[in-house]
C-alpha cells in the first residue's frame, strides 16, 4: 500500500462525496459553458458583419451542439456510475464500495475532471477567436482533448460496468455523439479559418521587381525559422508525452482490480521532421 502510488490527497472515506461532487461540478461547467457561449453569438452578432459574423456564427453553433453532447455524456456516465455502485456493493455502504475501489474511484474522479476542464478550455478559446485575439488552433486541440478526455471516462465507467448494461450502452452512443461533434468544431474552425485568410490575402500586384525580390527573401527566412521552431517544438511534445504517459501509468490500477493497462508511449515517429519541399 505504501508503494502505490497517491494520486488524491484525499482519505477513502471521502471518494464517495468526492465523485459526487466533481460530477456536480462538470454538469455545473458544462451550463455554464453553453451560457457563455449563447452570450458570445449575441456579442458576435452586434459587433461582426458578413464573412466574420458567418464564420463566427459557424464555430459557436457547433460549439453548442458539442457542449449538448458533453452534458448528456455526463449524466449517462452519472446514471452508470450509480448502477455499477448498486450491484457491485451488495450489503456495504456506498461509501465502503469506493473504498474498496478506491483506485476505480480516483480514476473516474480524475476522467470527469479532464471533461470538464476540456470544456471550459473550448469556451475560452472560442471567446479569444471570436474577439479576434485568439488563434484557431486552440479550438481544435480543445476539440481532441475533449475526445479524448470523453474516451477516458468511457474507459473508466466500463471497467466495472456489466456488459450487458443499458446505461453502458447509452455511455458508449454518447461518446460517438461527442467524438463527432467535437469534429464538427474542428471542421468548422478550419473552414472559417480559410474563409478568414482568403479575405486578408495579400494583394502583390502594385509591387515591383525588387520589392517582390525583398519579401520573397523575407519569406524564405521566415520559413527557415518556422521549420527549425516546429522541429523543436515536435522534439519537445514528445517529451510532454512520455512525461504523461509515465505519470498516467503509475496512476492505474494493478492487474489484480481488473483495470486498463496503461497506454504504449507514443512512437517515435512523431519526432520525426517531415520532409522539406526543395525549390526548384
Amino acid at each position: 500500500q505504501e508503494l502505490r502510488p497517491k494520486s488524491l490527497d484525499i482519505k477513502q472515506e471521502e471518494l464517495g462525496d468526492m465523485v459526487e461532487k466533481e460530477m456536480a461540478s462538470t454538469s455545473e461547467a458544462i451550463e455554464d459553458a453553453v451560457r457563455r457561449i449563447e452570450e458570445m453569438m449575441s456579442q458576435a452578432r452586434n459587433e461582426s458583419s458578413g464573412v466574420k459574423l458567418e464564420v463566427n456564427e459557424r464555430i459557436l453553433n457547433s460549439c453548442t451542439d458539442l457542449m449538448k453532447a458533453i452534458r448528456l455524456l455526463v449524466t449517462t456516465s452519472t446514471n452508470l456510475q450509480k448502477e455499477i455502485v448498486e450491484s457491485g456493493r451488495g450489503a456495504a455502504t456506498t461509501q465502503e464500495f469506493y473504498a474498496k475501489n478506491s483506485r476505480w474511484t480516483e480514476g473516474l474522479i480524475s476522467a470527469s475532471k479532464a471533461v470538464g476542464w476540456g470544456a471550459t478550455q473550448l469556451v475560452e478559446s472560442a471567446d479569444r477567436v471570436v474577439l479576434h485575439m485568439g488563434k484557431y488552433e486552440e479550438l481544435i486541440v480543445c476539440s481532441h482533448e475533449i475526445a479524448a478526455s470523453t474516451a477516458q471516462l468511457v474507459a473508466a465507467s466500463k471497467v466495472k460496468a456489466e456488459k450487458s448494461s443499458r446505461n453502458l450502452a447509452r455511455l458508449q452512443e454518447c461518446s460517438r455523439n461527442v467524438n463527432e461533434m467535437a469534429a464538427n468544431v474542428v471542421a468548422s474552425t478550419k473552414l472559417g479559418q480559410e474563409q478568414i485568410e482568403e479575405k486578408d490575402t495579400m494583394d502583390f500586384s502594385g509591387m515591383s521587381l525588387i520589392k517582390l525580390k525583398k519579401e520573397e527573401m523575407e519569406t524564405q527566412v521566415k520559413v527557415l525559422e518556422l521549420e527549425k521552431r516546429l522541429e523543436g517544438e515536435r522534439v519537445r511534445l514528445g517529451e510532454l508525452r512520455k512525461q504523461h504517459y509515465g505519470l498516467a501509468g503509475g496512476c492505474e490500477d494493478s492487474p489484480e482490480d481488473g483495470e486498463a493497462k496503461p497506454a504504449p508511449a507514443p512512437r517515435r515517429g512523431i519526432l520525426k521532421k517531415p520532409p522539406i519541399a526543395q525549390k526548384p
